[in-house]
């Protein structure tokens, strides 16, 4: 009787799979927490941190919404990029 599953690595995408996935996992988070701090920030009607822009609630929503994306896209990036030649 032959064993048909063998120790080789699966090629199912994940988060914590590769150097690559792992970083974009982190930049995925990264990002989410600044477009909370930027939304929050514009909400306040303040100014921002380290840059010293103020923010009104429209600049506040536009910076959110533009790091939202960086979020989801390095997000998507993570699960769904496959194995390069270093496989």
């Amino acid at each position: 009787m032959t064993d048909t599953t063998t120790n080789s690595k699966s090629r199912e995408p994940g988060l914590f799979e590769t150097p690559f996935s792992i970083g974009a996992t982190i930049l995925s988070a990264v990002s989410a927490i600044i477009a909370v701090l930027f939304f929050w920030t514009g909400f306040q009607g303040s100014t921002l941190p380290v840059v010293g822009i103020e923010l009104s609630l429209l600049t506040g929503t536009v910076g959110s919404l533009f790091a939202l994306l960086v979020a989801v896209v390095a997000l998507v990036a993570a699960f769904y990029m496959e194995l390069g030649f270093d496989y």
